[in-house]
C-alpha cells in the first residue's frame, strides 16, 4: 500500500498539506479500533478552545469567513474570493489569524470593500452575531482587527523590555499587565511545597472592577460547551479501554475537566505516566505553554496514538540506558539526577491530531511538564514515526540539500544517514534530553520566565547532539559506523545558521522558541569555534554570479566538544534558575538576523519552490455498524479534502451529535 499512498496534498501561501498513514491499524483488535475512534472524537472536540485561546477574535472571524465560503453566490474565480479562500485556509491551519510559527498577524489580500460587500449579502442567521448586534456592528468590530496591521499585531510577543502580556494578542489574559500576572502567581506559590501545581495552567486571568481573578476552564465555566463534549467522548472511550489503568486515568481526566482542580491533573499525569501496558495512548488537555509569552498558560491539544511495536525496539534500547547517559553527561554532577526514574520511550503512529497539534504537529513529545513529577516519577516520550515518514517522503528530491550543502561528500553522508539520525536525535531530545538533569532545591520551575521555553528546547537538543556522536550508539547497534552522526551535525548547523531563516519574513526577527533554540546553539558554537566550524562564501559559481554562503565543518569531534560545553552551561542556567544568564544568551544569539544573509537565503530558497511549512490532513474515521447498531469496524478514508475536513469539523462543533 505504501506506493499507492499519497503523502502530499494541496499547497497554498507558505504551506503544504500532507497526509499520514496509519500503518498497522488494520491489525489492531476491534476493541482497540473503537477505543481509538472515541478518543479521536474527544481529540477533535477541543478544536475551538485552541482557536479562541490564540486570539479573542479568532472564532468570530473564522465563522464569518466559513459562512462566506459556503454561501457566496458570486464568481469564485475572481482574485478577491480566491484570496479570501486562501486566508480562511491559513486561519484553519494556524487556529486563528496569527501565523502558526512566527505569530505575526496575517493580513488579508482581499479588499476591505469586498469583505464588507459579501458580508452584507450573507444570511444573517449564518453569522456569529452577539445579542442585538447588527451586521454593520459586526463589521466595525472585525474589520480593524483583520485589516489594520497596527492593531493586535502579534499573538506572542517576547521582545525584551516590553510588557509581554499587554503587547501579545493571545487570549489568556484580559485587562492585566505582565507585572500584575507575575505578582498574582508569585503570591500563590509556596516555597516549601515540594509538589507544586502548575499555577495558571488551565485558567484565564482577568481584571474585573479592579479585582484580578482566574476564570477556570471547566465543564461549568469557560469553554464549558467544548469540555462537556470532550468529557462525553472520553466517557465513551473508557468503555473500550485496554486495561483498568487506562479507565482510571480517563476518569481522573474527566473529573479534572469538571472541577479544574490542578491537583487532580497532577494525579492524572502520574497515572498516565505509569500506564505502559496498553498499545493505545492519548494526550488530551491544556498542556504546552509556548503560546503564552510568560510560559504559564496551557493551550489545549489532543493526540491519539498507538505503538509501532517494531520501531519501539529502538527507543527502548535508549531508555534502558538512561542512567548511563545521565551519568556520562558533560554537565556538573550537582545538576544530574542521582537516579533516573521512569524514563520510557516509544515510537508511535499518530491516529488523530487536534487542537495545538493540528494541522501542524510536533514529531516528538515528552510529558509531563511538571518538574517535580519528572524528578520523582519520570517521563513518557514518543517519537511520532508516521509523521516523520510523511515529512521524509515529501522532502526527497526537493533540492534543498543540493542547494545548501557544501559538497558532494557531505551530501552523500546526509543521503545515507540523514533520516536515521533525525529519528535518533528526536528520540534523544524527547526521551533523555527533556528527562535529564534536575533543578537545585528551591529553584522555581518558572524562574526563567519568557526565556524558559528556549532554554529547555536548547537543553534537549544539545543532549541529543552530544550523544548521537557517542560510540555507545554503535555499541547498541543504532548507528552503523562512526561517520553517520556527521549528517546530523551538518544539517543541524546548516539549519540553525542558514536554512531555518526561510521561515522568517524579511525584516523580522526570530520569535518561535524552537527556532530560537536552534539559532542559539548554532550561533554560539560558531562564535566560540576556533576553525572547527565556519561560514564560507563562494562567488560566481551560479548562472547569475551571485554570492552563496555555506556551512563548513572542519572538525566534527571538536564540534562535539563545543556542544558539550554549551550543554553544561545551559543545564547550569536551568538548574540554578539563572534568569539573567538565560536572558543574556538568548538575546545575544537567538533573535536577531543578518539582513544580507537573510535576503540571500530567501532568494536561493525561492528558486526551489518549496513550501517552508507543512501540516496534516487527518484520516476520516468512519464506523461501520451491524443491524443492531454495534460498531463492527472502523474504516479509514484518506481522500477527504482539507477544506471539506475543516468545514466538517466546524459544523460538528455547532451540532448536538455528541449528545446521542
Amino acid at each position: 500500500m505504501t506506493h499507492e499512498f499519497k503523502y502530499s496534498d494541496e499547497r497554498f501561501a507558505d504551506l503544504q498539506m500532507l497526509r499520514y498513514r496509519l500503518k498497522g491499524f488494520e491489525n489492531l483488535t476491534l476493541k482497540q479500533k473503537i477505543y481509538i475512534y472515541f478518543l479521536a472524537k474527544a481529540t477533535l472536540a477541543g478544536r475551538d478552545i485552541t482557536t479562541d485561546q490564540f486570539g479573542k477574535y479568532n472564532l468570530k472571524i473564522r465563522k464569518v469567513l466559513e459562512a462566506v465560503y459556503e454561501e457566496y453566490s458570486g464568481s469564485r474565480d475572481g482574485d478577491d474570493f480566491k484570496n479570501l479562500e486562501i486566508y480562511l485556509k491559513r486561519i484553519w491551519f494556524s487556529n486563528g489569524i496569527y501565523h502558526h510559527y512566527g505569530s505575526e498577524k496575517m493580513i488579508p489580500e482581499f479588499s476591505e470593500g469586498f469583505f464588507r460587500k459579501v458580508l452584507s449579502e450573507i444570511d444573517v442567521t449564518r453569522l456569529p452575531l452577539s445579542p442585538c448586534q447588527t451586521v454593520q456592528e459586526l463589521l466595525d468590530e472585525l474589520v480593524p482587527v483583520m485589516f489594520n496591521p497596527d492593531i493586535l499585531p502579534k499573538r506572542v510577543n517576547k521582545t525584551d523590555g516590553e510588557d509581554l502580556v499587554l503587547t501579545s494578542a493571545c487570549n489568556y489574559y484580559d485587562g492585566v499587565s505582565q507585572k500584575e500576572v507575575e505578582q498574582f502567581y508569585a503570591a500563590q506559590k509556596q516555597p516549601s511545597d515540594d509538589e507544586p501545581v502548575s499555577y495558571g495552567l488551565n485558567t484565564k486571568l482577568v481584571k474585573e472592577d479592579g479585582i484580578i481573578k482566574e476564570i477556570p476552564y471547566t465543564t461549568n465555566c469557560l469553554y464549558q460547551k467544548e469540555l462537556k463534549r470532550i468529557v462525553y467522548w472520553l466517557g465513551k472511550a473508557r468503555e473500550f479501554a485496554e486495561n483498568e489503568q487506562q479507565k482510571m486515568i480517563i476518569s481522573l481526566l474527566i473529573r479534572y475537566y469538571e472541577t479544574g482542580d490542578l491537583k487532580l491533573f497532577d494525579k492524572y499525569s502520574i497515572g498516565w505516566l505509569k500506564e505502559q501496558d496498553g498499545q493505545v495512548d492519548f494526550i488530551n488537555g491544556f498542556i504546552e505553554v509556548y503560546g503564552d509569552p510568560l510560559g504559564l498558560k496551557g493551550s489545549w491539544e489532543g493526540l491519539v496514538e498507538y505503538k509501532d511495536l517494531e520501531a519501539t525496539k529502538r527507543t527502548q534500547l535508549i531508555s534502558k540506558n538512561a542512567q548511563w547517559f545521565e551519568d556520562h553527561s558533560p554537565v556538573e554532577k550537582r545538576f544530574k539526577k542521582e537516579k533516573v526514574k521512569g524514563v520510557t520511550a516509544h515510537v508511535i503512529c499518530a491516529a488523530m491530531l487536534g487542537g495545538d497539534e493540528y494541522p501542524p504537529s510536533a514529531i516528538g513529545i515528552n510529558l509531563p511538564n511538571a518538574e517535580w513529577i519528572r524528578a520523582r516519577y519520570g517521563s513518557k516520550s514518543v517519537t511520532i514515526g508516521n509523521l516523520t515518514e510523511a515529512y521524509n517522503h515529501v522532502a526527497r528530491g526537493n533540492g534543498l540539500h543540493e542547494e545548501f550543502v557544501i559538497d558532494d561528500e557531505t551530501l552523500g553522508l546526509i543521503n545515507r544517514y540523514g533520516d536515521l539520525c533525525d529519528d535518533l536525535h528526536t528520540d534523544l531530545h524527547e526521551c533523555l534530553g527533556h528527562g535529564s538533569g534536575r533543578l537545585l532545591p528551591g529553584v522555581d520551575g518558572d524562574a526563567l520566565g519568557a526565556y524558559g521555553d528556549t532554554i529547555e528546547e536548547a537543553r534537549a537538543d544539545l543532549f541529543g547532539l552530544y550523544y548521537i556522536a557517542d560510540e555507545k550508539f554503535i555499541e547498541l547497534g543504532l548507528l552503523p559506523n562512526a561517520d553517520a552522526f556527521k549528517s546530523q551535525y551538518y544539517t543541524y548547523m546548516m539549519n540553525g545558521l542558514l536554512t531555518q531563516m526561510v521561515r522568517i519574513k524579511e525584516g523580522h526577527q526570530i520569535e518561535e522558541a524552537h527556532m530560537r533554540n536552534r539559532a542559539l546553539i548554532a550561533r554560539w558554537v560558531l562564535a566560540h569555534a576556533d576553525g572547527e566550524v565556519a561560514i564560507i562564501q563562494t562567488q560566481g559559481d551560479t548562472d547569475d554570479g551571485t554570492v552563496r554562503h555555506f556551512v563548513q565543518i572542519n572538525d566534527y569531534q571538536k564540534l562535539r566538544q563545543l556542544f558539550a560545553k554549551l550543554l553544561a552551561e545551559i543545564q547550569r542556567i536551568k538548574s540554578e534558575g539563572d534568569f539573567e544568564a538565560a536572558r543574556a544568551i538568548v538575546e545575544k544569539y537567538a533573535i536577531d538576523i543578518d539582513a544580507d544573509l537573510h535576503r540571500e537565503v530567501l532568494r536561493r530558497y525561492q528558486k526551489l519552490k518549496i513550501a517552508p511549512y507543512k501540516g496534516f490532513i487527518n484520516p476520516w474515521m468512519k464506523p461501520l455498524y451491524d443491524d443492531q447498531g454495534n460498531i463492527v469496524d472502523i474504516q479509514l478514508d484518506y481522500t477527504e479534502s482539507y477544506a471539506h475536513q475543516m468545514m466538517r469539523y466546524s459544523k460538528t462543533a455547532e451540532s448536538d451529535e455528541w449528545r446521542y
